[in-house]
């Protein structure tokens, strides 16, 4: 059983997919943490209810953006996981968590279009007929880390950031669900910047 830690910041949709796939002993996952950088989200109330233990690590809370990086790698290191999964989680990490875990990031466009934390209202904006959902390695970049997977989502007439975001993640849920099982099964290799999955 592989553990891993999943960082969250809001209502934690792909961390209940998480948890939801981690019920069936063949995935072989186990979540030994969930880490936020703010209190009283739903995604630690899910975590919550799971049995998972949870901790806080607040930017505000630190003199410097270093510190706190480097407050967050010992909280995620408390944990001891194989890899960390971010999962809507809206800090950017640094060398100290880069450095000492391989970070898994699902974000909701075909990266490298639309990277940021706006990508769904920038697809619309655009005027995009395709978007989607990526799951990548994440390096010091914004959404710049080698991808592991994508799945493609039309844009259609009418719709919303809403209801594109919606559709997004009814396809982005299982996508981080099967790389999650998978690099925990088989690991990842990251080479001369590409990512993969043996």
């Amino acid at each position: 059983m592989t553990g891993i830690v999943v960082l969250v910041s809001g209502s934690g949709t792909n961390l209940q997919a998480l948890i939801d796939a981690t019920a069936d002993p063949a995935y072989g996952v186990r979540i030994l943490g969930v880490g936020a950088d703010r209190a009283g989200i739903t995604g630690l109330h899910r975590a919550g209810a799971a049995g998972i233990p949870t901790f806080v690590c607040r930017v505000e809370d630190y003199p410097t953006r270093a510190q706190w990086d480097a407050a967050l790698a010992e909280r995620i290191g408390d944990h001891d996981p194989a890899f960390v999964v971010s999962a809507g989680f809206m800090k950017l990490l640094g060398p100290e968590v880069l450095g000492r875990y391989t970070v898994l990031n699902t974000h909701p466009a075909l990266l490298p279009a639309f990277p940021g934390a706006h990508a769904v209202r920038d697809a619309l904006a655009a005027g995009a007929e395709v978007t989607g959902c990526t799951v990548h390695v994440v390096d010091a970049g914004v959404d710049t880390g080698p991808v592991l997977a994508q799945v493609s989502v039309p844009i259609l007439p009418g719709d919303t950031e809403d209801t594109l975001h919606e559709r997004i993640k009814a396809v982005e849920h299982p996508l981080l669900v099967q790389v999650v099982g998978r690099a925990a099964r088989e690991g990842i290799t990251v080479i001369d910047g590409k990512a993969s999955i043996p």
